[in-house]
């Protein structure tokens, strides 16, 4: 069975920083469900082998599990754990990082018998894993114990598993990403500049300008993209920053705060509350390992 022998591959090329010796290609192995944490996602393909996977992005919330994937077509901020793991079945699972100008290679090789995708698709989307897609992933990693045949065969391996996810159930999410004047890539661009200056106030007109598309179709399509307003997503990326910060600086919350664009304390606190569970003090001490404040 497919899914047997790629857990037995990831079992045993799991390492404790995920990375293999193949470029962009990461393995995951957890043994225990561990808390939500957040991060950036990436562009990646997310294949899940065995235990599951949650992951929120906005209000929208995206579970997976053993014989699933997840691609996301923009570096979005998320809130993702495994759910799904124990030490006797530890969780397993295989990511890809997609680059762009490999999907549009692909896309120029295809020509007309690829349709365009048209716009407000979303970031994120999970599908089941067709066998084709499966196939080409285990025989990927086999060539994790074949190094001889590794610089030859891992890119045109790594081609065919984009060519299953171009033309599988979510290819109109990963066409976009090779595509330069897809509604993507304007929202591509416009995330980009936000987490770049996501410490200074801007005019969504601003944005949308410089994305090139007008204020309602920019507004439209980075909700659906990102399930989230423009304004929303800068505090998603200041929060995150901050609760980095933190995590060396515990004793400096207000310095924090401002650090990441935060003019009030109040509101800097009472946010991260609310999207953290816990306030900045303590959860900086938490993040830190120093004793928290009574």
């Amino acid at each position: 069975m497919q899914l047997d022998e790629l857990r037995s591959l990831l079992s045993r090329h799991a390492r404790p920083d995920g990375t293999t010796a193949i470029d962009g290609v990461l393995i995951s192995q957890v043994e225990r469900p561990d808390v939500p944490s957040a991060s950036m996602s990436g562009t990646v393909l997310a294949l899940i082998a065995q235990g599951a996977k949650r992951l929120a992005l906005g209000d929208r919330v995206f579970e997976y599990r053993a014989g699933q994937y997840l691609v996301a077509s923009v570096d979005l901020p998320v809130t993702g754990h495994f759910t799904e793991a124990s030490p006797d079945r530890p969780a397993l699972g295989f990511g890809l990082t997609l680059q762009p100008a490999a999907i549009a290679e692909l896309l120029l090789q295809a020509g007309a018998d690829i349709p365009r995708s048209g716009g407000g698709l979303p970031g994120i989307a999970v599908s089941d894993a067709s066998a084709e897609l499966l196939d080409a992933v285990i025989r990927l990693v086999r060539l994790l114990d074949r190094p001889r045949d590794l610089a030859v065969l891992a890119p045109l391996t790594i081609r065919e598993i984009l060519w299953r996810l171009i033309t599988g159930e979510q290819g109109a999410i990963v066409r976009q990403l090779g595509l330069a004047d897809s509604s993507l890539s304007h929202i591509a661009h416009a995330v980009r500049w936000i987490r770049g200056h996501y410490r200074q106030s801007f005019r969504v007109e601003d944005v949308a300008r410089l994305s090139g598309m007008s204020v309602s179709a920019f507004y439209r399509h980075f909700q659906a993209v990102t399930a989230m307003s423009p304004i929303q997503f800068q505090k998603q990326i200041r929060l995150q920053e901050a609760r980095l910060l933190l995590a060396t600086h515990p004793t400096d919350v207000t310095g924090v705060a401002q650090r990441v664009g935060y003019d009030s304390p109040s509101q800097f606190s009472r946010e991260y509350r609310r999207q953290f569970g816990a306030p900045p003090s303590l959860d900086a001490a938490r993040l830190s390992g120093a004793p928290s404040l009574p």
